[in-house]
């Protein structure tokens, strides 16, 4: 699987001045086909930690797996005295600080299952008219995040054969009680995942 593009040039935005990143975030592998993507419109200010609870809200994930950011060979993650790799604090690393237009980086989620997303950044404006204020939203996607503990891609394309396939076995019956009873692999719905972020703005979770 190719990394990340390399970095073109050198972002210089400061932590304080105000910033809009439109971010497009694209679910992996590339066999994944039609791709399961997302664009946000994130204030490039935020640490990856909040980016992290905004990118969960966008995939419909439930935050209940570990995950972590790689930035130019470097890990980003919340700390842990017990890991043995070399990680930074994504709560002390800002957007506009790692990230210029074109550069992307990867967002790993459940490490067993090992979601990998590309992020990349097709744009950044600083000519804002209002402060984003540490907010996000969801302006585009297409097709509906896999459910959680599926068992990674394999286990996803497994699942998805059951479901096409045999829709009126038993088995594709036990698979859509254990995903919460309805899944429609082409659905996206944008006022839903909109809903979420502003339950993460609300309730202040994820920090800056």
């Amino acid at each position: 699987m190719a990394e990340p593009k390399p970095v073109r040039k050198k972002h210089t935005n400061s932590t304080s001045q105000p910033c809009l990143y439109t971010l497009h975030i694209e679910l992996r592998p590339n066999e994944i086909r039609p791709p399961i993507w997302r664009r946000l419109e994130v204030d490039g200010r935020i640490s990856l930690a909040k980016l992290h609870h905004f990118i969960q809200a966008a995939f419909g994930w439930s935050d209940y797996h570990l995950h972590q950011f790689k930035i130019r060979d470097k890990l980003y993650a919340l700390p842990d005295p017990g890991d043995e790799l070399d990680m930074l604090d994504e709560r002390k690393a800002y957007l506009n600080r790692l990230l210029a237009t074109g550069d992307s980086m990867l967002y790993r989620y459940d490490l067993g299952d090992n979601w990998e997303h590309l992020v990349t950044v097709e744009e950044i404006r600083n000519d804002l008219d209002n402060d984003p204020k540490g907010g996000a939203w969801v302006l585009d996607g297409a097709r509906s995040g896999p459910p959680e503990d599926v068992g990674g891609p394999e286990g996803y394309a497994d699942f998805l054969e059951v479901l096409q396939e045999e829709p009126n076995s038993e088995e594709a019956a036990h698979l859509l009680e254990w995903a919460d009873g309805d899944f429609d692999p082409e659905r996206f719905d944008r006022r839903l995942a909109n809903a979420a972020i502003m339950r993460i703005l609300f309730n202040r979770w994820g920090g800056k």
